[in-house]
């Protein structure tokens, strides 16, 4: 029973390369279950979200961050009645496109690509990732998915300018997405806020009475855990308070977009579309206790003196070998050498930095500049 500003599966605008029906799924199942099965999918296992591996195999990847928003998303997707197909199919793609090292890794390559005039964007790599680089099926380039899934690979968490964008001119650059695609930006958030203060109590950088004095929300819900629990150690406290929060934000994310959809008077995914701000939102409350969340990961986990060290290495490694290469382009695969004959040997070099997952670049880096990962 899908709502009116759903998007069905029977009006998407296709594949760019046509293919005939399947018996028992429809288009938006067949491309969740292609991003499953590819390549980039499978190397998030073995990519940073915010601890590396090498400090513990307990804290959260790329990939079990990925499948926590997909649980998020779907659930949000049943109680608003959106298309809960397409959304886990953008929940499961949505950072595909991320290097390794994580946001340092991200910061490094953006740097380095600067220095040649160009930039670095996870969201414009996945879609080339889907588009060119997974290569499983002999009728086509790419995944061929459709065209929604497409767009919201690029337009779930950002809006492009039309002008500064031209190669991105089919995806509608002057319209929002498809609430299936608004949602993903926030339910993102939700899991990476409430993650990142899970594995950061557990990692000992979180302090519980800092975690209570500087965010209100969290505050307000262990009073009430521990009322209720007095007797249990502080870590199943921490556990249920975090999951209470977890509730409060999708609770209100879930009510507050009914109440803006309604509002709004959008009847359709074109109301949707060409409404002149992005519908799914927070209430103003939620979205100043969010906001606190986020400022006190920022202030006390992301550039906390304790992660800097993993950080700063991460990003000498990936300058390093970002110049290593470009200096030396017949180093690179053959496939990437190939690539050079229609880009820039910086994008060349940046796509095959970005494919790959913490432990390979380590042992690269360890084998191609031995004296320099010594020290």
């Amino acid at each position: 029973m899908l709502a009116p500003y759903a998007v069905r599966v029977e009006s998407s605008l296709g594949r760019r390369y046509p293919e005939p029906p399947h018996p028992y799924r429809d288009d938006f199942q067949r491309d969740r279950d292609r991003i499953i099965h590819a390549r980039a999918f499978r190397r998030l296992e073995n990519k940073t979200q915010v601890f590396t591996q090498r400090l513990s195999d307990h804290f959260r990847t790329r990939l079990t961050h990925t499948i926590e928003v997909a649980q998020i998303s779907r659930t949000i997707a049943a109680a608003l009645h959106l298309n809960e197909s397409l959304v886990e199919t953008l929940a499961l793609v949505h950072d595909i496109g991320h290097p390794p090292f994580g946001h340092s890794g991200e910061r490094a390559l953006h740097l380095a690509m600067q220095e040649h005039g160009q930039t670095f964007d996870h969201n414009l790599h996945a879609l080339r990732i889907v588009e060119h680089f997974e290569q499983r099926y002999a009728s086509h380039p790419g995944l061929n998915l459709t065209f929604e899934v497409r767009e919201g690979i690029i337009k779930h968490s950002h809006d492009y300018a039309a002008d500064a964008y031209p190669e991105l001119a089919e995806y509608i650059l002057d319209q929002r997405p498809p609430l299936e695609a608004q949602l993903i930006d926030h339910t993102d958030e939700i899991a990476y806020n409430t993650a990142d203060l899970d594995d950061g109590y557990e990692a000992r950088l979180l302090k519980l009475e800092d975690i209570r004095r500087n965010i209100p929300i969290f505050d307000r819900c262990f009073r009430l855990v521990n009322s209720e629990f007095s007797n249990v150690r502080d870590k199943l406290k921490f556990n249920e308070t975090l999951k209470r929060v977890l509730n409060l934000l999708v609770t209100d994310l879930i009510e507050n977009t009914r109440a803006r959809v309604g509002a709004a008077g959008a009847g359709t995914v074109e109301d949707v579309r060409r409404y002149p701000e992005r519908l799914v939102a927070f209430s103003p409350l939620a979205d100043q206790e969010r906001a606190q969340v986020k400022q006190f990961l920022y202030h006390n986990l992301y550039h906390s003196e304790s992660l800097r060290p993993q950080k700063a290495d991460g990003e000498k490694i990936v300058r390093e070998l970002f110049t290593y290469w470009l200096e030396r382009p017949s180093a690179l695969p053959a496939s990437y050498q190939r690539q050079m004959e229609t880009e820039s040997p910086a994008r060349v070099v940046c796509d095959y930095i970005a494919g790959m997952t913490d432990n390979f670049i380590l042992d690269l880096h360890r084998k191609l500049l031995p004296r320099l990962s010594a020290k």
